[in-house]
């Protein structure tokens, strides 16, 4: 009772937010069927890469169809400059523009201006982009977070933890940097505190969440990408994620509370771990994607890459995409102790330092939002450890997640998740077992305008960590402010 009473009074507070934002007048349904590549479903970084998955996607295939332009990008992903090349084509003539077409425009503004060679019918609006453009080479972009949570039963997981509401925050800024047109050098600076009541893997490990914090502005995140040729891209930086470079999308569901729940399951092999990573993506126009990544948390120190002690991890995806399904297979293989599967896996399952571990990834979409049918996506994970002497030699997870897009109005999205982390499975003592964790998530986000999104949410699992008594119960209000 006084973990919903404290979120009430926090949550009126919170709801300010709401008729303030409307002042701004923006007409959600005119768009509906457009949506800024920063808000777009995928993670293969939003800000450099637009994937078939993207709604964004089939707004610039859906513009070429009905402008007739002789451009055809269905299952295949395109750089920001191929879709502003492709906008710049199909509206050069084009006296007057779209609500949509607007909105494409005004969100590659920055790619459009830097197109040599003017059209006629472009040419005025460049000279505004190149006015508003950050540099001639850099755009800006980002998002600021107000996060209110609590917990009950948060004392049993961590005796450090406590369950009363707490307020968090992130503040972060994207800049996106091409020198050929082709290419993106990608920084992201990040600030972040507030989060001392979660953190906890797999369970109170909040999808915007931070298990530290810091006065300062840092670079959270640096990498470049560049093509090979049109169907092969590398991507190479000292701060990464594997999953920035995977082949595609394993996950249409859009975590909102907890990050276990990204990606189908943020499991054996999508493990987050900034490191020094690199790796090569592969698409065909078919539909077939593959990846390989290597991430190295040795090469930024005195360690050093690739030698003995090297904590590494390596990821090889093949994958095959359609507009409204996907299907997915991802060896991974950690050694001396990179363990990025403990952000879906129960406090008892980390075992050895070198493991194999497979993750089986499917989604399907409808082909219309604004229905009682969900977008459906799926993960199970196994993993293998080697060398055993005292702990479990196998493991394996499971993850569901919905989402009901546009359901009571125009970019509104009602989601629920649940599923087990990793659970330990045959011990090296015989007859002991590991807990049978569940986990999952119900929220509900809302734009009052198109840069605001407020998101109010329930969290919870039984026998979330190591004990049968880890069961804990919570709730989330939160509030993202995207410039």
């Amino acid at each position: 009772m006084k973990l919903f009473q404290q979120l009430l009074v926090a949550g009126a507070a919170m709801s300010m937010i709401a008729p303030m934002a409307q002042a701004s007048n923006v007409n959600l349904d005119d768009m509906k069927s457009y949506s800024n590549s920063s808000n777009s479903t995928g993670f293969t970084n939003n800000y450099s890469t637009i994937e078939p998955t993207d709604f964004i996607h089939q707004s610039i295939n859906d513009l070429a169809k009905s402008r007739g332009c002789s451009t055809d990008i269905t299952g295949r992903s395109i750089s920001r400059y191929e879709a502003a090349t492709i906008i710049n084509s199909c509206l050069g003539d084009v006296a007057e523009v779209t609500t949509v077409e607007r909105s494409l425009i005004d969100e590659f503004s920055s790619e459009l201006a830097l197109i040599r060679g003017r059209i006629d019918g472009l040419e005025a609006r460049i000279n505004e982009f190149e006015a508003g453009a950050f540099s001639t080479t850099t755009t800006l972009d980002g998002k600021a977070i107000f996060n209110l949570h609590a917990i009950d039963g948060n004392t049993k997981i961590d005796a450090a933890h406590t369950e009363a509401t707490t307020f968090a925050y992130v503040y972060q800024m994207n800049l996106n940097t091409s020198f050929t047109g082709d290419d993106n050098l990608y920084v992201r600076l990040k600030n972040t505190s507030g989060w001392d009541n979660a953190g906890v893997k797999p369970i109170t490990y909040f999808n915007e969440g931070s298990t530290g914090s810091s006065s300062a502005l840092n670079v959270d995140k640096i990498w470049y990408t560049f093509p090979i040729t049109d169907k092969l891209t590398a991507t190479v930086g000292p701060k990464i994620e594997n999953y920035y470079m995977l082949a595609a999308t394993p996950s249409v569901y859009k975590a909102k509370v907890n990050k276990g729940f990204r990606f189908g399951g943020h499991g054996a092999a999508f493990g987050a771990s900034t490191s020094t990573g690199a790796g090569i993506k592969y698409e065909a126009d078919n539909g077939f994607a593959t990846s390989i990544t290597l991430n190295s948390k040795g090469a930024a120190t005195t360690g050093g890459l690739l030698t003995k002690s090297d904590k590494t991890k390596l990821n090889l995806m093949g994958a095959y995409t359609q507009d409204n399904y996907h299907i997915s297979a991802t060896y991974t293989s950690q050694r001396n102790g990179f363990k990025a599967y403990p952000y879906y896996s129960t406090g008892n399952a980390s075992q050895s330092d070198d493991l194999d571990g497979w993750a089986l990834r499917a989604w399907w979409r409808p082909d219309e939002t604004g229905t009682a049918i969900p977008s459906v996506s799926v993960g199970y994970d196994t993993i293998s450890f080697s060398d055993v002497t005292d702990g479990f030699r196998e493991g394996a997870g499971y993850n569901v997640g919905l989402n009901w897009d546009d359901l009571f109005q125009a970019s509104d999205t009602l989601g629920f998740a649940f599923g087990q982390p990793i659970k330990g499975d045959d011990h090296t003592t015989a007859g002991k077992n590991d807990v049978d964790a569940f986990l999952w998530e119900l929220y509900y986000s809302f734009r009052p305008n198109d840069s605001i999104e407020i998101v109010p949410a329930i969290f919870g699992g039984s026998d979330t960590y190591k004990e049968t008594d880890d069961d804990i119960f919570g709730a989330m209000l939160q509030t993202t402010f995207k410039f």
